[in-house]
C-alpha cells in the first residue's frame, strides 16, 4: 500500500516533500510524490490509487473527504497534532467568548477541535471494516502531555506500537497477509 502524509499547514508541505524526495534518492528508491496543489485533487487521487511507489502529501482539505479504500492505502502519517491556529481571527473570537463564559479555551476548544481533526485524519486510513493500516502521528505530545489521552480516545480502536522497528514489522506482516 501507499502512504498518505497529512500536514497541519501548507507551509510545511514543500519541506516534507523535499525530505521524502531526498530520502528516496539516498536509499535508491525514487518516489512519485503527489503534492496537494501541484495538480487537481481528483487527478492526484487517481494517480495515487493507480501508482506503486506513490506518496500522497496534503494538508487542510485533504484531512477529510479523501476515500482510498482497500490495500491502496495502508499508512497515514500525520506530522503534528492538528490544533486550530491561534492567530486565526475566528479562533481568537472563540477563545474570547469561552473566556467570557469562564471556560478554559485550551481544554474546551483547542483539544476538542484537535480531537475531531485527528479522528478525521485517521479516518482516511480505515474506510471499511476490512481495511487495515498503520497510523503514524509524529508529535510526541500525543504521549507526553496529559491531553494526549483525550486525543487518543478520539481515535478508532487500534493497537499501539512503541517504535519504528515495531511499526516496520507490523507493515511487513500486513504486506505478507495481502
Amino acid at each position: 500500500g501507499r502512504p498518505f502524509v497529512l500536514t497541519t499547514t501548507r507551509r510545511v508541505r514543500p519541506v516534507v516533500a523535499e525530505a521524502l524526495r531526498a530520502d528516496g534518492e539516498r536509499h535508491g528508491r525514487p518516489l512519485t510524490l503527489l503534492v496537494q496543489g501541484s495538480e487537481p485533487r481528483r487527478t492526484l487521487l487517481q494517480r495515487f490509487g493507480d501508482g506503486r511507489g506513490a506518496v500522497l502529501l496534503g494538508s487542510h482539505s485533504f484531512w477529510e473527504g479523501i476515500d482510498v479504500p482497500g490495500d491502496a492505502l495502508q499508512c497515514v502519517l500525520i506530522d503534528k497534532l492538528p490544533f486550530p491556529p491561534p492567530g486565526d481571527p475566528l479562533v481568537q473570537a472563540r477563545v474570547k467568548q469561552l473566556r467570557q463564559q469562564g471556560r478554559e479555551p485550551f481544554d474546551d476548544y483547542f483539544v476538542a477541535e484537535a480531537a475531531v481533526s485527528l479522528k478525521q485524519g485517521a479516518g482516511r486510513l480505515i474506510r471499511s471494516e476490512t481495511d487495515r493500516g498503520l497510523l503514524v502521528i509524529c508529535d510526541p505530545r500525543l504521549r507526553q502531555m496529559g491531553y494526549g489521552r483525550r486525543l487518543r480516545a478520539a481515535l478508532p480502536p487500534m493497537t499501539a506500537v512503541g517504535d519504528e522497528a515495531e511499526a516496520m514489522d507490523w507493515l511487513a506482516e500486513l504486506a505478507r497477509a495481502h
